[in-house]
């Protein structure tokens, strides 16, 4: 194996197709249904929102689906992004493992999120579209569609939500470099927000609240469409561009995971890492610990129904087959913001309701604990999302140091924290709180699920 730090590809072994999964699942992905019918939704449903071809990647069976010239040109400004090994870190904990992360905090943006935005923008301007609305948490995503759209020329509104939009001012400010404007959901633009002010004129929002309002947006001007930064399909098969690039510089050190932690709030990094790992554990060719880790704040995979739920508070979405706290969940303001939404993408709750993924949830100040540990040591602040991701990654090398296993551990390591140090700030001051959503209101959340289907 190599003794190298950084595992480098050259730009021409960048992928040329990214992984579908969907033929090679454990069991076949339920289909998102329709709320007024029942029945499942057609393409003719989704045409109000989105492009023919997202929509065709959104059902294609197809196992690879050829990246356009157009997209792999701007991917090139960042990417194929480094793989590292954290040797710094192995020895500040004295573990045996082998730690690689790989390094999604490079792009323009600074995360993984513009490797969908841009082939959503790319696929959208084709189509004749010039404008997009869309939701962002953090506002990671928010500021890689902003991007996007100014690399076609496309004007882009951000519904970003109100917590987020107010702890992280240099993210939205980002986005206004790029073109984009941005507002603080719940807002009075939409019926979807006005509705929620109306209830509880202090909310904070959330994420579903969010989409609610750029899904209104979009249904409502026929100029624009909606694009969404996690959850659906399209999206993951767009990431998976991080776990082809990990698999072959794994394989340029003659190494080979044998685990994989990454954070999971809608699921688009995650998935984007492990899917092309994936086919070669249900196959049984590579036993394989794949590990997402979430807030304890936001427990979904851990503590979530897998049930039919909406992917928004207001019920304007499909319903999907997801593990789900309930759409009209509105967790705490913790600074992870990028991982604060009430369900999952559906491909990645296939995989842990059939064992193929593990889900972890952990408090904040174990998890930056965790970040502080790895910038004094690698040099990098990572996002808070990241953060998760990190904790996770590092208790699985300590396990190898009790245990003296020699493991390779990856993780994808989502975005840096250059925007989020007031979450540092906090921490280092004390004043961060652990907090643990109560069983009680993730009860009565979840009543208000749809009345069909009752579940499978």
């Amino acid at each position: 194996m190599s003794d190298s730090y950084k595992i480098v590809l050259d730009e021409k072994e960048l992928p040329k197709a990214w992984y579908n999964v969907l033929p090679d699942l454990p069991e076949p992905l339920a289909p998102p249904l329709n709320p007024q019918t029942g029945q499942p939704v057609s393409p003719d449903d989704l045409k109000p929102i989105f492009p023919d071809e997202l929509i065709m990647q959104e059902v294609s069976q197809d196992r690879w689906i050829e990246i356009p010239s157009e997209v792999l040109d701007i991917y090139k400004l960042w990417r194929p992004t480094p793989l590292i090994r954290a040797r710094r870190l192995e020895k500040a904990l004295g573990t045996p493992a082998r730690m690689y992360y790989k390094n999604e905090g490079v792009s323009p943006p600074g995360s993984h999120k513009p490797n969908t935005a841009v082939a959503q923008a790319y696929y959208n301007k084709k189509a004749g579209v010039n404008k997009l609305t869309t939701e962002t948490g953090a506002g990671q995503w928010g500021s890689a569609l902003s991007f996007a759209c100014s690399l076609f020329d496309m004007h882009c509104t951000v519904y970003m939500v109100k917590v987020s939009y107010n702890q992280k001012p240099y993210r939205r400010i980002l986005m206004h470099i790029w073109g984009g404007e941005v507002y603080p959901s719940p807002t009075d633009r939409t019926n979807a927000g006005r509705a929620i002010l109306e209830k509880n004129p202090d909310s904070m929002g959330s994420l579903g609240i969010a989409i609610s309002e750029a899904v209104e947006d979009a249904a409502t001007h026929e100029d624009t469409n909606y694009a969404l930064g996690s959850v659906l399909n399209h999206v993951l098969l767009h990431q998976t561009v991080i776990g082809l690039e990990t698999k072959r510089q794994l394989e340029l050190v003659e190494d080979k995971a044998d685990v994989i932690v990454g954070c999971v709030g809608g699921g688009s990094n995650f998935g984007g890492m492990i899917l092309p790992f994936v086919k070669d554990k249900i196959d049984g060719k590579h036993d394989i610990d794949i590990i997402a880790i979430e807030p304890k704040s936001c427990p979904t995979l851990t503590k979530g129904l897998y049930q039919y739920d909406y992917g928004d508070t207001a019920g304007m979405t499909p319903l999907m087959l997801m593990y789900t706290l309930g759409h009209t969940f509105e967790p705490p303001g913790i600074h992870a913001g990028g991982l604060r939404y009430h369900g999952d993408a559906p491909i990645l709750c296939n995989l842990v309701k059939n064992g193929v993924v593990s889900p972890k949830a952990y408090t904040q100040n174990p998890v930056f604990e965790a970040a502080v540990l790895f910038a004094r040591t690698e040099g990098i602040v990572p996002a808070p999302e990241t953060s998760h991701a990190l904790r996770g990654w590092i208790d699985e090398a300590l396990k190898c140091k009790e245990t003296g296993e020699e493991k390779a551990i990856v993780c994808c390591f989502s975005g840096h924290g250059h925007f989020d140090l007031a979450a540092y700030d906090d921490y280092l001051e004390g004043r961060l709180e652990d907090y643990e959503y109560p069983e009680d209101k993730i009860a009565e959340a979840l009543k208000d699920l749809p009345k069909f289907p009752t579940g499978l």
